[in-house]
């Protein structure tokens, strides 16, 4: 899809009063600024600064404590520069806006490794130097909600009595009640240029699934994730709900998810995975042995936050073994059947609450690593992957940020400075939330202990 050219957008929304820049940090979320929607036009051209830091604050906007970006370094500016995304039009409340992303480059022109989306775009040049050129499709879970942040329920649908207290996986009648809802996302996502595909009721109550397009253009792909997650947030305010992608928003209901499927074209368009055989070639098995080899290592980017170690539980339709199989939803890695020629492979270990462009740097990272090495994966898992001896993704932050910060493995595919970085935003965040002592803690122990 083109760009919108800044100049004529403005002419034919003039009634258009800011634009926003902004860039998408460690932990996923925009930063950045408002400004009158006239400055689009000198952004476009010359690009905007801000601080080199702005990437890797922790999840509540602080600077990391000690941080070699923010005084070691004297917080220097860098160049932010707008994707090749263009200018983005939002409708929010009503109101005609610009929403123009950028990504980071330092004074001498080379990327600045701790953008995520940088990094997202230094594995599809790697990619590009072997000819290829991976093909991407996200599917991502949210549940809607209401009340306050401690009480937070379930929302109550369009025609219900009451909150929803029950499961109803692939239910149209759901989808139904939530028609206006979901025209205003399809609606808002054709808009920002975002090409969703079907939407089900999934198995938590008042838990959806939406898949998005696949496209031969990784960048895009992460582009629109990011997007969806903050379009589908806007537009659930607006119809009176809050939605949320947390990887666990309920403890006793079903986790959110950010599967991820992808296959690779060579020069000739042809797909690498496709042998002619429903085993899958070569390349798709050492594409398969470098995801397993780097599962453990990279779980942090899977499962980012405390809450995500709440998704990753036995039998709770969350993987928790390095394990890899033929139409097998128990394992992390999954090939999916279907007709040869769109072989693929499903990635099940992300939350919803990942940032899409680190979650697609780990991955196809991975995979052409294993491809480049011509690594040998273990074999197929049969049956129910929860009840292998297959080895343990970690089930504790600590764990995975320890392995994160420690793996010799993913400086092959990630900057040595963003993994320090991003190691320390989450010991940051881990000891602040331990200093919180929640309600539960004072109900289980306050006068029994």
């Amino acid at each position: 899809m083109p760009q919108l050219d800044p100049e004529n957008w403005l002419k034919s929304n003039p009634d258009a009063t800011s634009a926003t820049i902004a860039i998408c940090d460690i932990n996923g979320v925009f930063r950045g600024k408002r400004v009158p929607v006239e400055q689009i036009v000198k952004i476009f051209k010359d690009g905007v600064r801000m601080p080199t830091s702005s990437c890797t604050v922790d999840i509540w906007g602080c600077d990391l404590e000690d941080s070699e970006l923010v005084f070691d370094s004297g917080d220097a500016d860098a160049i932010c520069t707008v994707t090749d995304r263009g200018l983005v039009e939002r409708h929010i409340a009503g109101q005609i806006s610009a929403f123009v992303p950028v990504t980071m480059f330092n004074e001498d022109g080379t990327p600045e490794p701790t953008d995520p989306r940088q990094a997202l775009a230094a594995i599809v040049d790697r990619f590009k130097s072997h000819g290829y050129r991976p093909v991407v499709a996200t599917e991502l879970e949210f549940y809607l909600t209401s009340g306050p942040a401690e009480e937070v329920e379930p929302a109550t649908l369009p025609g219900e009595a009451g909150p929803l207290e029950h499961h109803n996986v692939l239910s149209v009648a759901e989808l139904d009640q939530l028609q206006p809802f979901l025209d205003d996302i399809y609606a808002e996502a054709t808009r920002q240029g975002i090409v969703p595909d079907a939407i089900i009721s999934e198995s938590g109550t008042a838990q959806f699934e939406l898949n998005l397009m696949h496209s031969d253009d990784a960048l895009r792909a992460a582009d629109d994730a990011v997007l969806f997650k903050n379009l589908v947030r806007s537009v659930a305010r607006a119809h009176g709900f809050r939605a949320t992608f947390m990887a666990k928003p309920f403890g006793d209901k079903a986790g959110n998810g950010l599967h991820v499927h992808f296959s690779v074209l060579d020069a000739a368009g042809q797909n690498i995975f496709d042998n002619g055989t429903d085993d899958g070639s070569d390349l798709m098995l050492h594409a398969v042995a470098g995801l397993a080899a780097m599962m453990t290592d990279s779980a942090l980017i899977f499962a980012p936050h405390q809450n995500s170690y709440r998704r990753i539980r036995p039998n709770a339709h969350a993987p928790t073994a390095v394990a890899w199989g033929y139409e097998n939803r128990t394992c992390a890695i999954r090939i999916p059947g279907g007709a040869n020629a769109a072989r693929r492979i499903e990635h099940r270990v992300a939350g919803g609450d990942a940032n899409p462009y680190l979650v697609l740097t780990a991955i196809l990272g991975a995979a052409i690593y294993g491809i480049e090495n011509k690594l040998t994966p273990p074999a197929p898992t049969e049956g129910n992957a929860y009840e292998t001896d297959a080895p343990l993704l970690p089930l504790h932050w600590h764990g995975a940020i320890d392995a994160f910060e420690k793996s010799t493995l993913l400086p092959h595919i990630i900057d040595p400075q963003l993994i320090r970085l991003f190691a320390q935003i989450k010991t940051q965040e881990l000891d602040k939330l331990l200093s919180i002592v929640p309600a539960s803690e004072y109900s289980a122990y306050l006068e029994t202990v």
